[in-house]
């Protein structure tokens, strides 16, 4: 084997074993002492988040030590637990050679956007005689938890340490019942003012209200989005279509965006019925998270509010399900040039359709065969086309990375 491949096999191996490695839920679940902390963590889906972040150390806290945050709103204990999520690398060798003794650390709750006054960050400090305190990050605030031991490391990527106590800020202890959230209201100042009205005219805002308390994510499309080039004349949409156009663009769950991140298949959404799929599909490209749908991509660009068990996003296009789209047949082909008719065809020559119609939009109907199938819809015939023009996408296909490494390295050993 020459070196090339074996160092290339050698870092497939390495990184085999960090995917592994820094799933949060598998390495709790072999210490029953923090059954409490992974089960939160995975109500709350910071589990999702944590798993999909490269370098990261959490703060596990013992069943007992969790004592203070029984019977609180899943969306107090996910703010808490965001503090105990540290976006950087630190074991015990790190945590007793911080420069100058201490530092303040950013954590998952400073990414949310509600963090004011240095909440989002925790202070880390080398008390000396071997103890190394924890606390919030805001000034004054005492150190009252410290580090007792490592759990889990992957240098230097992963890191699961525990402290004594949670870290625990008393502004962050209260939150508001879901249904006292104005949906409308937060739209409105996100920019959404068009997709807030379309809601409120339509009474699709009571379907979202009615979600609120046991689960609703949300894609409102800015503005801009609905004065976009190419998106269907809404105002010729019947009542039917534009209630499963709003309701297309929400998810009867919570999904933050570690969750959205983590989606392999396609996701249901308030317009799923028995008539249609109406689904999404995730793409990711780095930190980037898109929805696949009927029209093509649209990008979440910003999180509007994520309180547990809801979340809102903007996003940069409408999101136009297939199952309300119809298309006309293809145009016929150019023909060739002209040539004097048999005497035995006395059929009609067929004529081209230069100006077929653009795609307009139905009511969504359950699938049925066609009536007028014929040889449009013969193998090697436009159909295809049709239906690609129509919106019909196939999955992504998944495992390249996996098949395409094995190849490389399968070529490698065999030079």
């Amino acid at each position: 084997m020459s070196l090339p491949a074996l160092i290339f096999l050698l870092s497939l191996l390495t990184f085999s074993h960090v995917l592994s490695a820094t799933n949060i839920t598998d390495v709790l679940s072999s210490h029953p002492e923090y059954s409490q902390f992974n089960t939160y963590l995975s109500q709350t889906k910071l589990a999702d988040e944590i798993n999909t972040r490269q370098t990261i150390t959490v703060l596990a806290v013992t069943n007992a030590a969790l004592a203070p945050l029984a019977g609180k709103p899943l969306s107090v204990i996910k703010n808490v637990l965001s503090l105990h999520v540290i976006l950087d690398y630190f074991d015990a060798k790190k945590l007793h050679d911080i420069p100058d003794g201490s530092t303040l650390s950013t954590t998952l709750y400073q990414t949310t956007g509600n963090a004011q006054d240095k909440i989002g960050f925790v202070n880390i400090t080398d008390l000396k005689g071997g103890k190394v305190g924890f606390g919030s990050g805001i000034s004054g605030s005492k150190l009252d938890s410290s580090y007792t031991k490592e759990i889990k490391q992957v240098p230097y990527n992963f890191s699961v340490i525990e402290i004594s106590t949670p870290i625990i800020v008393p502004s962050i202890l209260t939150a508001p019942a879901p249904s006292d959230a104005n949906i409308t209201g937060l739209l409105e100042k996100a920019g959404c003012k068009t997709f807030a009205g379309l809601l409120l005219n339509t009474g699709v805002l009571k379907v979202y209200q009615s979600a609120l308390t046991k689960g609703l994510t949300v894609f409102a499309p800015n503005d801009e989005a609905f004065k976009k080039k190419g998106l269907p004349d809404l105002t010729k949409l019947t009542n039917a279509e534009l209630v499963s156009l709003l309701q297309y663009h929400a998810l009867p769950s919570y999904s933050p965006i570690g969750s959205l991140k983590s989606s392999k298949d396609p996701i249901s959404t308030l317009a799923t019925n028995g008539a249609g799929k109406y689904d999404l599909s995730v793409v990711t490209a780095g930190d980037s998270v898109s929805l696949k749908n009927g029209l093509g991509e649209s990008r979440i660009a910003a999180t509007v509010i994520d309180s547990t068990p809801f979340v809102i996003y903007t996003v940069d296009n409408v999101l136009v399900p297939k199952e309300l789209l119809s298309v006309s047949p293809s145009p016929a082909p150019t023909p060739g040039p002209a040539e004097a008719p048999s005497p035995a065809d006395d059929s009609p020559a067929p004529s081209p359709n230069a100006d077929a119609p653009a795609p307009v939009l139905s009511p969504p109907a359950p699938p049925t065969e066609s009536p007028n199938a014929g040889p449009a819809d013969a193998p090697g015939s436009d159909s295809a086309d049709d239906k690609a023009a129509a919106g019909d996408f196939a999955p992504g296909k998944v495992g390249v990375f996996v098949t395409v490494s094995v190849c490389v390295i399968v070529a490698a050993l065999v030079s």
